[in-house]
């Protein structure tokens, strides 16, 4: 099967960029440079093409119980305008995805933002489990463009290029309703960084517009490699790496997202793992050298003894340190304890740490 190509595909060749298949799509890795643009980031702003992002709309009297039923997180009783994170979860508590709720302004309408490598898969899924359900479900991803603007001059931006003063009234996690030459566009304050930031959604022919607009007012291009480097600094996991099939939420770290007051799908299997029935955990590695932990190599005791494996790891740009994901048995999990990663034929030593690696000084 081909790759697909987002609606900014000829921006980004014409730009130089180099391109390389992502989740069935054919994106930009970097254009000036993964440390230029990832720097652009954490010091300026700079923007992404996600148009690759899924777009799933839950609508209709039972959306709210239903949405609720399949996500982990609680959104009874957060108001319209509000973002929520969480996941999608089997039965035996392995992700389905991690997404965003959006909750719209008309009433029982709601916004589910999916991974791109799993739009197909999540809407099967989720058309699997509204039976029963009095509310419809549409895959709209393919007619919506996603830019998303990151950095700490990321809302003034917004303001002075694209003349949208509300953005300086949204909070972390608020989306509000704009338009872009009489057609919809959904401005969220939210991102992917750790940085402050929007992602604005809209129609293919607006989001053309509006990248050239920012391209035009001298805002830096970014690919996905420092769109990577960024989320792992900040300790954000990526689906396929830090939670899959095979990994949950609690093992992954995240059980503060999920609620178990209320009924979803996979909380029997999350609250007993959460009781210590797990075999393993996500933890973050430094180590104690320049060498850099790539996904796959082994984690190790002292003893040479194999406990766990990389799942993401970098050279880190904003810190200067070598650090890495982790998926390593419970009872080497705690902060502090020895682990060494083998690179290819050697072995370098360092410790578990705290796996958000990099705080934003982002205040809103």
């Amino acid at each position: 099967m081909s790759e697909l190509k987002t609606c900014l595909y000829d921006s980004h060749v014409a730009l130089g960029a180099k391109m390389s298949p992502f989740a069935g799509f054919i994106m930009p890795i970097q254009y000036a440079g993964i440390v230029q643009e990832h720097l652009a980031v954490r010091q300026h702003v700079g923007m992404f093409d996600v148009s690759h992002m899924g777009e799933i709309f839950v609508e209709g009297p039972d959306a709210e119980a239903f949405v609720n039923h399949i996500f982990t997180n609680e959104i009874r009783g957060f108001e319209p305008g509000k973002v929520l994170y969480g996941m999608m979860c089997y039965e035996n508590g392995g992700t389905v995805d991690d997404l965003l709720v959006y909750r719209e302004f008309e009433k029982d309408h709601f916004l589910l933002v999916v991974n791109a490598a799993n739009i197909d898969k999540d809407f099967d899924w989720i058309k699997e489990q509204v039976k029963g359900f009095n509310c419809t479900v549409r895959n709209e991803s393919p007619v919506w463009g996603q830019i998303a603007v990151q950095g700490p001059e990321a809302e003034k931006t917004v303001i002075d290029v694209l003349g949208y003063k509300e953005a300086a009234s949204l909070g972390f996690y608020t989306f509000c309703d704009v338009e872009y030459k009489g057609k919809r566009l959904i401005l969220s304050r939210t991102g992917y960084t750790g940085e402050d930031g929007f992602e604005l959604y809209t129609t293919i022919e607006n989001t053309i517009e509006i990248w050239d607009r920012l391209l035009k007012a001298g805002v830096q291009p970014c690919g996905l490699g420092c769109r990577d480097t960024l989320r792992f600094e900040a300790g954000l996991p990526l689906y396929g790496d830090e939670l899959s099939p095979e990994i949950s939420p609690v093992m992954a770290g995240l059980g503060m997202f999920c609620k178990y007051e209320k009924d979803f799908i996979g909380k029997e299997a999350l609250l007993d793992q959460k009781a210590g029935n797990l075999e393993k955990k996500l933890v973050g590695i430094e180590i104690f050298d320049k060498a850099i932990p790539r996904a796959g190599y082994p984690v190790e005791l002292e003893d040479g003894t194999e406990v766990g494996v990389v799942t993401t790891g970098y050279h880190s740009i904003s810190l200067g340190r070598s650090i890495c994901f982790a998926l390593v048995r419970k009872e080497v999990s705690a902060l502090d304890t020895p682990l060494s990663v083998r690179i290819r034929k050697k072995v370098f030593p360092g410790k578990v740490i705290k796996k958000r690696f990099y705080q934003t000084n982002y205040k809103k």
